[in-house]
């Protein structure tokens, strides 16, 4: 090859890593599955389970105070938890063995101590972010640290009631943040180092617990999170503020990742202000702009999170003990149960997985005409409240409640 065609050929692989970052790595299983919608791509799955619940194949007891999930990797998975005032990542196969455990720094022990952020895992490398706000990027084999970056002493973070909880976003080689500064209130940080690409003041109000999402609408890419009293949309390239919609919490609490299906933004909170409740916006074909449809102010989710699928949105009201079935194309309830208490949801292989602050799972169809209970059980161990959101993970449901973790055949 001669030397221009050689530096030709460099420039153009150059100008495809820019242009097509995401193809350099991909997040494989994020917060609430590979979309962040809560749909597991897992099919083969148990229709019904049996009266005492699916078979528990391991358990472990240990793991200290939290209320993360577990974050998959290629051969192992990771969860935190706090011991005395330090936060712990454990690192477990998945047959149960425990392969190492790692303090990483002072974790949240206040008000529901233990770490909030699930670890993700891209490659050889997992992130996760502390109740204090420090981003963590470890290595998988041993969880040595790569970087740290403390957000509020880089970005002005505002410290916030209930410590800092958001689960990292990745997308390529791009991690994305909240600090909640008043200057730099959304950030975009490189995954391999940690350096800063942009930040954005967004709507210069505090973080309030939300985890953002990467949304691909047309030729838009963007960041779509809710800080205090709004959700906001962001360039994800170029941390450009495009917009913002009034969403109100009294305690500032919008714990729940936006949701994206066909062009509509769905987000919800859980207060009695009229700018509140489930509410779905229209982008625009540039993503600058969007256009509300609806707003639905009596499901009430605080941080349960809920489903859109087949043009419906399925989801519990916060310590009410009722789900709620919703149109998604104009926000009209079409059916409520009582059946089971309020907790968080996944959807996966045609079915609802539920898990109630009351500390039982249940199997659940559901479709325009009504919620059908088709299992339930009991968790019967760990303590504290039951915060964490169950995982699937090729063929095994994993649940957390406080210091246990029980992984069940499903």
């Amino acid at each position: 090859m001669t030397t221009e065609k050689s530096m030709r050929y460099q420039v153009v692989c150059i100008m495809m890593l820019y242009l097509f970052p995401s193809t350099v790595s991909s997040q494989v299983y994020g917060w609430r599955g590979p979309e962040r919608n809560g749909i597991i791509p897992e099919t083969g799955l148990l229709k019904s389970w049996p009266l005492s619940g699916p078979q528990m194949v391991w358990s472990y007891n240990s793991l200290g105070d939290g209320h993360t999930s577990i974050g998959p990797g290629k051969d192992r998975f990771f969860i935190t938890g706090l011991e005395g005032s330090t936060g712990y990542l454990f690192a477990f196969t998945y047959e149960g063995k425990l392969l190492w455990k790692k303090a990483y720094g002072p974790e949240w022990n206040e008000n529901y101590p233990g770490p909030r952020s699930t670890p993700v895992v891209i490659d050889d490398l997992v992130y996760f972010q502390s109740g204090h706000g420090v981003v963590y990027c470890v290595k998988a084999s041993d969880g040595s640290l790569v970087w740290s970056v403390d957000l509020q002493k880089r970005y002005g973070g505002q410290q916030v009631t209930w410590g800092m909880v958001e689960n990292i976003l990745i997308v390529g080689d791009r991690l994305f943040c909240t600090p909640g500064g008043e200057k730099n209130n959304v950030a975009c940080l490189s995954r391999l180092n940690g350096e800063t690409i942009w930040t954005s003041p967004g709507n210069k109000k505090a973080s309030a617990y939300c985890s953002s999402l990467y949304v691909r609408h047309k030729n838009a890419e963007l960041i779509v999170t809710i800080t205090d009293g709004s959700i906001i949309g962001i360039d994800a390239k170029t941390g450009q503020f495009y917009w913002d919609v009034p969403q109100k919490q009294r305690n500032k609490i919008h714990a729940n990742v936006p949701v994206y299906s066909g062009g509509v933004i769905y987000c919800a909170s859980e207060n009695e202000a009229s700018d509140n409740g489930l509410v779905a916006m229209e982008l625009s074909d540039d993503g600058r702009k969007v256009t509300q449809l609806w707003r639905n102010s009596d499901f009430k989710n605080l941080m349960e999170g809920f489903v859109v699928k087949d043009g419906l949105i399925f989801g519990s009201v916060y310590n009410a003990g009722k789900w709620l079935c919703v149109n998604a194309s104009d926000g009209k309830i079409l059916h409520v149960s009582n059946a089971f208490g309020d907790g968080s949801i996944i959807w996966a292989d045609g079915l609802l997985y539920c898990y109630s602050k009351r500390g039982e799972v249940a199997l659940m169809s559901a479709d325009r005409s009504s919620f059908s209970l088709i299992s339930r059980f009991r968790v019967t161990m760990g303590d504290g409240p039951h915060f964490s959101h169950p995982v699937i993970y090729k063929g095994r449901l994993y649940v957390r409640h406080g210091s246990a973790l029980m992984v069940y055949d499903i």
